[in-house]
């Protein structure tokens, strides 16, 4: 994150919620970044030196067209661009996650998501582009690192002309983004258009995303498909959580026509409906990295649940392993429900009815019932009801033995219901409950945050001539300390055993992987200010009491921060690293001519 610190020294080195003022403003509201057309900034000169099918590369792996051959079952017909490479193994997965299981009985046109493994530690050339893109952007919006998402479009119609009397196939488009909305809106686009005029149009298509610009946060992005125009903007890690920054339409938008208010986010309302009197309690099973299994009857609402339990902890991120679709077929389908082992730290989305046989010993299961219907079946369900059932059988509801850490919020559920009585619409209930679920995140991670910020060092035990101080270590009984005064109660109304429930939280991949990235950040920091401080010093008068050894070693080490710099993209003041190439330079200028000869050579890799 590009992060100043504090200018006066002594104080304790906290990182600011916003970029510099500057930065800020250029970020709210929206419509304040459009880009000027043609080449300007730095950005737009890395994206001039970007190859044919780069610019795709940024935002798709390839796309597949899933078929159904009598012989041969589910098979890949087509992939592009043709150069696209997928091992056998993903091509495998993408077939069986591409069509919905026989039972769910999907006629027309249904869309879903689901999430596989990557086959091989594929590399790719815009490996350093797409970091500098990505360092931006929100933890639940960065490029995944082992798997692929795949978001298909699968039609089912009757065709007597073929043996099976239907036409089944999907359009599935692959990609590391989990830009959920935007690439199913993309999809509403392409898929009609392609099953009507086939190879072709596909090709046009991929055409048309290798001119896109790429998904850069804080960016708004005009992007042409098809004779279509979408305006997105991609969200930024600086924006304030819990505010989507609308795009505007503007005079010059004639001929935009779609705009996207969001790029990712589901609709919560929706899918948490059929067990919203349970919404507080999913949320510390999926804080906590518990295992869950959602049985449901079809792709596209499994996927929908799936994705909204990930969403509810934002802004922290979901660290674990989640399959939005998840199939017999699958390479992990062994690993997921052996019973030899406890369940891994998984949400899974299942629609199979052999998994309530399989899954039966995971520790909690939400059965979601169909969502076409969901209005009028949540009004006669009771509460008691729900709490009361202990069998697995159709009936919508959450099977589990889990005592919440938290008392029960009744004000959302009353909030919620109301809303239902008196029509409020899907949008508003979907805002309430998205804020709902922000304030209680931030509540409980506000004093963590708080915490660790204090294991920085203060910024005068920084010197320039010694390796920068290290992180103090997280002790969780100091943090469990902090609570007593610094706790949760501050911000939310919930009473509860909050102590409890940080123990648990503080021995989850959630934790572990939240303090990994807080820590890289912080240890980043340390290292701009301390490059900030080397850039301060008088290097040359400094030389003079050094021998031609030491500085040839000095040299080095500066070279060394230089390229880490560089290569971790360090948060430090603009204008910094040209400060420390001028130094490097005039530290070998003065030294004897054979030397300068030797240390201007470019490093080798």
């Amino acid at each position: 994150m590009a992060l100043q610190g504090p200018e006066e020294l002594g104080e304790q080195v906290e990182e600011p919620e916003d970029l510099d003022d500057q930065d800020a403003s250029s970020i709210s509201p929206a419509e304040e970044i459009t880009l000027p057309p043609g080449p300007g900034g730095e950005e737009d000169a890395e994206e001039a030196l970007l190859l044919p099918w780069d610019r795709f590369s940024a935002w798709l792996h390839c796309i597949c067209v899933v078929g159904f051959d009598l012989e041969l079952g589910q098979a890949v017909e087509v992939i592009y661009p043709h150069h696209s490479k997928l091992s056998e193994k993903e091509k495998t997965s993408i077939c069986y996650l591409s069509f919905p299981d026989s039972n769910s009985g999907c006629l027309g046109d249904t869309q879903f998501c689901f999430r596989f493994r990557q086959g091989s530690n594929r590399k790719s050339s815009l490996g350093c582009f797409l970091e500098t893109t990505d360092r931006d952007a929100p933890p639940c919006l960065k490029r995944e690192q082992g798997h692929y998402y795949g978001y298909v479009y699968f039609r089912q119609v009757r065709d007597k002309s073929l043996k099976r009397g239907y036409f089944q196939k999907s359009l599935v488009l692959i990609s590391k983004l989990p830009y959920v909305t935007f690439f199913h809106s993309l999809l509403k686009i392409m898929a009609p258009e392609y099953f009507e005029k086939q190879e072709p149009c596909l090709e046009a298509a991929c055409n048309d995303i290798d001119r896109w610009p790429t998904p850069h946060p804080g960016r708004i992005l005009t992007l042409p498909i098809m004779g279509v125009v979408i305006k997105v903007r991609i969200p930024t890690s600086y924006d304030k959580p819990g505010t989507s920054q609308l795009v505007q339409s503007t005079q010059g938008d004639s001929l935009v026509s779609i705009v996207l208010p969001t790029i990712h986010e589901v609709d919560l309302f929706r899918c948490f409906y059929p067990v919203f009197f349970h919404i507080q309690m999913l949320w510390e099973l999926v804080l906590l990295g518990e295992a869950l299994v959602v049985m449901a009857p079809s792709p596209a609402e499994s996927s929908d649940t799936v994705l909204a339990l990930v969403s509810c902890i934002s802004p922290l991120r979901y660290c674990s392993d989640f399959r939005p679709y998840f199939t017999i077929h699958d390479s992990e389908f062994k690993e997921y429900t052996t019973r030899t082992q406890a369940p891994p730290s998984v949400i899974l989305g299942v629609t199979n009815p052999f998994f309530a046989k399989t899954l039966q010993h995971w520790p909690h299961i939400i059965r979601i019932g169909d969502m076409k219907q969901a209005g009028e079946m949540a009004k006669q369900m009771k509460v008691k009801k729900l709490k009361n059932l202990k069998t697995l059988d159709s009936k919508p509801g959450v099977y589990t033995a889990y005592k919440p850490y938290l008392n029960k919020d009744e004000e959302i559920i009353k909030q919620l219901q109301k809303g239902v009585q008196q029509k409020r619409p899907s949008a508003a209930q979907n805002a309430i409950l998205r804020r709902y679920f922000l304030e209680l995140t931030q509540s409980f991670i506000i004093p963590l945050e708080r915490y660790v910020a204090s294991l920085m060092p203060l910024q005068k035990s920084i010197s320039p001539w010694k390796s920068p101080p290290q992180l103090r270590p997280f002790i969780q009984q100091d943090f469990m300390k902090t609570l007593e005064k610094a706790g949760p109660q501050l911000t939310s109304r919930l009473k509860g055993d909050w102590i409890g429930l940080y123990r648990h939280f503080l021995k989850s991949p959630n934790f572990d992987g939240w303090f990994r990235s807080r820590r890289k950040e912080m240890t980043q920091k340390l290292e701009a200010l301390h490059l900030e401080a080397l850039c301060e010093e008088d290097l040359e008068k400094r030389i003079q009491q050094h021998t031609e050894v030491e500085t040839v070693d000095l040299v080095l080490k500066l070279k060394d921060k230089l390229s880490q710099a560089e290569r971790e993209q360090l948060p430090v003041r603009p204008g910094t690293l040209a400060k420390l190439r001028a130094h490097i330079e005039a530290v070998i200028l003065a030294l004897p001519e054979d030397l300068q000869g030797i240390l201007h050579k470019p490093s080798s890799p």
